[in-house]
């Protein structure tokens, strides 16, 4: 299974023009970082994009930089799954996903992580923010990227260069998990 989700990062001064986008959902001028993980929050893909661009987009753009992991999975394996929270649109993305790799549906299937209910929090006795069961992993490990201190804003000039940023910062905690 991975776990899929965006995160909108404000930019700082030093933010070039090309990287600069508003993303009206969060009311944030900077970038968004799109973010693929397994369920030990070990990342699979790592993408980062205008703020301005729609979280459908910035997936469909991590996957398809990504296609050759998709490619090289044999079609007799069962399909990994893909959770997604309800920011994203499963019919979207599947029909542009076809677009670039026909057979991709052959090897993943897109699942919206279930939405606890008013009914069914009140029943448990909880109110306001409940936890998504297995979105948790996603957001936790969004939280570790709060961490370094250089991605707690946009520093960088270039998408790339941020990119590059999230991917030391998980390489640093996979580093810390192998030592202790």
């Amino acid at each position: 299974m991975i776990l899929i989700d965006s995160q909108a990062v404000k930019n700082t001064c030093n933010a070039s023009i090309a990287s600069k986008g508003y993303c009206f959902y969060k009311s944030t001028n900077g970038i968004k970082r799109h973010l693929a993980v397994d369920t030990r929050s070990f990342p699979f893909f790592t993408h980062c994009t205008k703020a301005s661009l729609s979280d459908d987009a910035g997936l469909i753009e991590m996957l398809s930089k990504n296609i050759n992991y998709f490619k090289s999975k044999p079609v007799n394996v069962p399909k990994i799954t893909i959770l997604l929270d309800h920011g994203y649109h499963p019919d979207h993305l599947t029909a542009e996903l076809k677009k670039i790799y026909p057979q991709i549906l052959t090897k993943i299937k897109f699942e919206l992580s279930e939405k606890p209910s008013k009914k069914q929090k009140e029943a448990q006795g909880q109110s306001g923010f409940v936890p998504v069961k297995a979105r948790w992993v996603i957001e936790r490990s969004n939280s570790w990227m709060e961490r370094c201190k250089i991605l707690i804003k946009n520093f960088e000039r270039t998408l790339d260069n941020a990119t590059a940023k999230m991917n030391l910062c998980f390489i640093r905690l996979m580093i810390k998990r192998l030592a202790s």
